[in-house]
């Protein structure tokens, strides 16, 4: 797992560490030491710890005017023992919404796990951007399951273009049109 960067070819566009409106503003990364960890495993220094000892993340793209933002995940998503859903709301999420993000699009693949707890925490998030959403991109198979088993797909959309998007080759903004594109012919 140390040899998985969080997608870096935006780096030019936005850099979280960079904007005073990110939870990571003024973050200083060591190239040179694996500080963070999930289990045994080391991970890349460059991905952004949030409180949770199993998941980790990179704010790769944050759009205040267009109120969105593209968060690569990393680890085990695990609400069960950790709490997990209430870290990344307290301590990303939050500070997102006050600064105007009210569309998220979660990038899942290296997702290994979920087990889920109770939706009250996604409930608030969901409530909390009346009128945005939250897209869960590439996602393995068997965390859409977990996630559907929990009831979880009320609050974050998954399924169809969303699980096959292949992101990497657009810029951030094509990235989020191709989503909302899918998510406005849900509705309809």
């Amino acid at each position: 797992m140390h040899e998985i960067e969080p997608y870096y070819r935006w780096r030019d566009d936005y850099i979280a560490a960079e904007d005073e409106l990110s939870p990571f503003y003024g973050v200083e990364y060591n190239e040179f030491e694996f500080d963070k960890q999930i289990y045994n495993f080391l991970l890349h220094p460059q991905w952004d710890s949030f409180g949770s000892t199993t998941l980790y993340l990179k704010i790769l793209f944050a759009d205040y005017q267009r109120g969105y933002a593209i968060i690569e995940l990393i680890g085990e998503w695990n609400d069960a023992i950790y709490n997990d859903v209430m870290l990344l709301k307290r301590e990303v999420i939050d500070i997102m919404i006050n600064a105007g993000v009210h569309k998220f699009i979660l990038i899942g693949e290296n997702v290994l796990n979920f087990h889920a707890s109770d939706d009250c925490y996604y409930e608030e998030w969901f409530h909390d951007i009346e009128d945005g959403w939250i897209a869960g991109v590439n996602f393995r198979d068997h965390v859409i399951d977990e996630f559907k088993t929990s009831n979880i797909d009320y609050y974050i959309s998954f399924g169809g273009v969303l699980d096959e998007l292949n992101w990497r080759y657009q810029k951030p903004l094509q990235v989020y049109k191709a989503v909302e594109e899918q998510l406005t012919k849900r509705l309809h």
